[in-house]
């Protein structure tokens, strides 16, 4: 029964933390992401948040003309 505590609350996409973003663009980035994961294992909260934090990143990165 140990094996379950170790398992991730899978959840549907939230809302994204960072103003301006918006679900398709996390979604897309996340996908892309995580393609090697898909479609077997569905997304956890982790991952989404780590996807959005990922994209926040890209972007700044591009707004100061930092190549990615």
């Amino acid at each position: 029964m140990k094996a379950k505590a170790n398992v991730s609350k899978l959840l549907e996409q939230p809302m994204p933390f960072t103003p301006g973003l918006t679900r398709a663009a996390v979604r897309e980035h996340a996908y892309r992401l995580y393609r090697d994961k898909l479609p077997g294992h569905p997304l956890t909260l982790a991952d989404w948040v780590l996807a959005e934090k990922d994209l926040v990143a890209t972007m700044q990165a591009e707004e100061e003309g930092v190549e990615v």
